[in-house]
């Protein structure tokens, strides 16, 4: 009999209220180990509050959370790195007068354990290596153009040495060949055995890569499942992806 893995992450009944507006309402569902998930619905869905959630940036008014069998509900953002949690941010700010190397050094220093500078900056020059961007190592970050600095972005996170691994929107701004681009390295960072939750409006990215999809609408989980029955799903259809682009995908 082959063993069930035990979810890397487990949210029950998430809620987060601002005043009385209820951005993330009573959200549950589990990530397995080695998944791409990808996290869809409109603008205001709630997508990005929930990542908030899940990483510490925000306190939850409601629910629990439970990364790899430890009740982590109210962490700090400090402590979620340092267990595995690391994001990306859908504005990317890297610290500009900062080398690029020194960028990606200062999250294996402080969130990746390293021992040292010394050893910082060999592990970030790996990170660089990865992502395509250690001819640029020495520039300011504030020199790259913004697919380098979405690459930038993914190195500083991958130095922090995640388990979940969660990217706000890395395709935004990136013409068809960066995004192509794009995918082959979350699919290479996925490869790495890091699980991947991904929010992303572009159906391209998210049904090329993701395993599982889950569905936010005013802040609630209206579906999840795999891609193409997502597409099908008629809630998902009404509130997000419109009848024609279901029809494109023969599943209207």
């Amino acid at each position: 009999m082959t063993a069930v893995a035990e979810p890397l992450l487990k949210v029950e009944g998430l809620t987060k209220r601002f005043g009385g507006v209820a951005a993330v309402n009573n959200v549950s569902f589990e990530l397995k180990p080695g998944r791409i998930v990808g996290l869809i619905g409109p603008n205001g869905a709630g997508k990005t509050t929930l990542v908030n959630l899940i990483t510490g940036v925000h306190a939850a008014s409601a629910g629990s959370l439970h990364f790899n069998g430890e009740d982590v509900s109210g962490q700090k953002p400090f402590q979620s790195a340092l267990r595995g949690l690391s994001r990306t941010f859908q504005i990317v700010q890297p610290f500009p007068r900062m080398s690029v190397l020194d960028n990606v050094a200062a999250g294996a220093l402080f969130a990746g354990r390293a021992p040292s500078m010394a050893e910082a900056r060999a592990q970030a020059l790996a990170h660089l290596q990865f992502v395509g961007l250690q001819a640029l190592a020495d520039e300011p970050a504030s020199a790259l153009t913004l697919p380098s600095r979405k690459r930038l972005e993914l190195a500083k996170s991958l130095a922090m040495k995640p388990r979940l691994l969660l990217l706000d929107e890395v395709n935004a701004g990136l013409n068809s060949a960066e995004i192509g681009a794009a995918i082959e390295l979350i699919r290479a960072i996925a490869a790495r055995g890091i699980t991947v939750l991904l929010i992303e409006h572009l159906m391209k990215v998210v049904f090329s890569l993701c395993d599982e999809l889950l569905v936010l609408h005013h802040g609630e989980l209206i579906a999840r499942g795999d891609p193409q029955k997502i597409a099908g799903d008629p809630k998902v259809i009404e509130a997000y992806l419109g009848t024609k682009y279901a029809q494109r995908m023969g599943t209207s």
